[in-house]
């Protein structure tokens, strides 16, 4: 199928179509995009983050995010990037988070680990229970290393190893999760059939125990959309996602119950509609966090798009993994 031939109907209509509504519920995640530097330069990454990136939430950015979170009654903040760990504040934001005794969720990709000048991040991390999803997007090497570069299995399978070491994934306060993304333009296989995959076979293979797997749709956004289109394949997969758009998956949309907040301060209804620059607030640039009243945010719209099909087909996807 050609670009010129695909026709892709308003989210919103789709949803008018099902007689649904995308609506708020209370915010109980606070997900904080530290910035656009990364160790890796992932061919799915819909941040187009990178070594080069010189994108990084400031200390003064910090400060203002955690008056606002004190004051809240947020429970989980979700950190992403990038590499959460290589920006300069890291452990001064994520100490004063859990001082406040609310729940750190990082997003981390594995490698950083093995990367000189972070052997610190493992033991930081046992130090405050801080909860590691983590990036692994197959349990065999060809997978991985084609989607994220060559030696990032191995790199990625010994700090596995060394997290369980230390308890991730088999003390119950030392959470572990996975993530899988599909390695091309494919939707991802059902969830739970998954995670006995991979469970069973890195076990077999390297002794590596973890929690939960979550499944995520590749978003048609970034540097993804990009290789689409390099592969001549954009129509096809966004035909794919039309084709099984998913009613049933709507409900547990992470827009519904998060705000997103990129690395200085602006805030969206999720990451993906951060890097496409759908914020809300004035015209020309988006509300701050600290600005945000939360009986306001209650009434504003969830702003959406075509890409929002990627978190609604087949079993949904949203940063916790399948909605369905």
């Amino acid at each position: 199928m050609t670009s010129s031939a695909l026709q892709i109907p308003e989210f919103s209509t789709t949803l008018s179509a099902h007689g649904l509504e995308l609506a708020r519920q209370t915010p109980r995640v606070l997900q904080i995009n530290t910035g656009k530097l990364c160790n890796l330069t992932c061919v799915h990454c819909h941040v187009n983050a990178g070594p080069k990136r010189k994108e990084i939430i400031t200390r003064a950015t910090i400060e203002r995010i955690l008056d606002w979170l004190e004051a809240s009654e947020i429970e989980t903040v979700d950190l992403t990037g990038g590499t959460p760990e290589m920006i300069p504040d890291f452990r001064y934001f994520v100490e004063r988070i859990r001082a406040m005794g609310r729940r750190v969720m990082d997003r981390c990709n594995l490698t950083i680990l093995n990367e000189p000048g972070y052997e610190w991040v493992a033991d930081f991390h046992l130090a405050n229970q801080v909860e590691i999803v983590a990036s692994m997007p197959c349990y065999c090497p060809e997978n991985v290393n084609a989607q994220r570069g060559e030696g990032v299995f191995d790199s990625s399978i010994r700090a596995l190893q060394a997290l369980n070491a230390k308890g991730y994934g088999i003390d119950p306060a030392l959470k572990l999760d996975l993530v899988y993304n599909p390695n091309g333009a494919n939707l991802p296989p059902e969830q739970a059939e998954l995670e006995s995959d991979y469970k069973r076979e890195l076990k077999a293979h390297f002794d590596i125990e973890f929690n939960q797997l979550y499944a995520i749709t590749n978003m048609p956004i970034a540097r993804f959309i990009s290789y689409l289109k390099r592969q001549g394949s954009y129509a096809d997969y966004m035909q794919l996602l039309l084709d099984n758009f998913n009613p049933s998956s709507v409900e547990g949309l992470m827009c519904r119950d998060t705000i997103s907040v990129d690395w200085e301060g602006g805030i969206y209804d999720c990451d993906f509609n951060q890097q496409l620059g759908m914020f809300h607030g004035a015209k020309t640039e988006p509300m701050k966090l600290w600005d945000l009243k939360l009986d306001q945010w209650a009434k504003s719209p969830i702003l959406t798009g075509t890409h929002c099909y990627g978190c609604t087909a087949g079993q949904g996807s949203s940063c916790g993994g399948a909605t369905v």
